[in-house]
């Protein structure tokens, strides 16, 4: 049954956005389900301490309730509410990178509802760095659980209009905070052990962490799909456009000789590359990332620039590979999740 979503405008911050806030957190308080901005993506939020709250999250998404949800939080002090012990690696962390896009893995006290957690002994907790979000974290006091506030499977939203596009009627709210900074979700780090191990690579790069803690490992699964996850985005396919997606991992000659290929077969070809290929390929349907020198635009328009291409107007995308460094690691790791095939000469 369709439900009426409220849509709220928060540009300044002023008495009537404070007012338009509190509705948001008074439906959250009820058990209802709120998306809003945050400096990654958008979220899709619920109380975490209530089941039947973050039911509702599954079930407006379309979403299997057996991958866990991030908490978000408005200050160090909320975490030590729900977890056992911040261990020392996540203290570090903390210090260094939050309120930020980075999430940490620490035990869970069994204060957070089991569907948050999908059953397991952890849980994942961050601060979000967007002044909205913060403010509702704050005026309502509670810890939201909120994964992206989008149709399970597709393009994560980076704008109001992207939730509103797959969540209208669906849910009780809708906070318009503006586009958001990063682009790609946080980083996902396991805090649990000796050494920090990245689950889900994003806004706060290996590199960035590694200044902070020394060495750290990589989980070699982060590009498979897994049973049991300890973090989204580990277990099904995720970030999927309308149309298949293909990776070509070659240079300008082997990229330009796929679209002659698709092209002769009658397809209608979708192009998603850096500037600096752009100007080397013959092609029509171009979207243009930003500059390989820049990864922080690359990820920023990435989830914008695979929600703009629609079925009715490409048959197949074809979208350039990046290195695998830095902020690089992110942007590769969503373009491997969404991607049908990965084309090599």
């Amino acid at each position: 049954m369709k439900k009426e979503t409220k849509y709220w405008v928060v540009a300044n911050m002023d008495e009537n956005d404070q007012q338009a806030i509190e509705e948001a957190a008074t439906l959250l308080k009820q058990h209802e389900v709120v998306a809003f901005p945050t400096e990654t993506v958008y979220g899709l939020g619920a109380d975490a301490t209530n089941q039947e709250a973050v039911a509702r999250i599954f079930t407006a998404k379309g979403r299997p309730s057996d991958n866990p949800l991030i908490v978000h939080v408005a200050h160090p002090e909320q975490i030590e509410r729900y977890v056992t012990e911040i261990t020392p690696l996540a203290e570090k962390l903390i210090n260094a990178f939050m309120p930020g896009p980075i999430t940490v893995i620490l035990p869970s006290n069994g204060k957070i509802a089991e569907n948050v957690t999908a059953g397991l002994d952890t849980i994942g907790v961050r601060i979000p760095d967007h002044i909205v979000a913060r403010t509702l974290l704050e005026k309502l006091d509670l810890p939201v659980a909120a994964p992206s506030a989008n149709t399970s499977g597709k393009p994560s939203p980076t704008s109001a209009i992207h939730v509103y596009q797959d969540l209208n009627g669906k849910i009780a709210g809708i906070v318009d905070g503006g586009p958001t900074g990063v682009g790609v979700e946080s980083t996902v780090v396991d805090c649990t052990g000796d050494l920090p191990v990245i689950l889900r690579p994003g806004g706060i790069t290996q590199e960035q962490i590694e200044q902070v803690t020394g060495i750290m490992s990589v989980d070699t699964t982060i590009s498979e799909q897994i049973d049991q996850p300890k973090a989204p985005g580990m277990k099904y396919n995720h970030y999927e456009p309308d149309a298949p997606l293909w990776l070509i991992d070659g240079d300008e000659t082997f990229f330009q000789n796929q679209i002659d290929a698709l092209t002769k077969e009658g397809k209608k070809v979708g192009i998603m590359v850096s500037q600096e290929l752009a100007m080397k390929l013959d092609a029509s349907n171009v979207k243009i990332l930003g500059s390989q020198d820049d990864l922080k635009t690359i990820a920023y328009s990435l989830y914008e620039t695979l929600r703009a291409f629609k079925k009715t107007d490409v048959d197949i995308i074809l979208s350039e590979t990046f290195i695998k460094q830095g902020l690089g690691q992110a942007i590769m790791n969503r373009l491997e999740k969404a991607a049908s095939q990965k084309v090599s000469p």
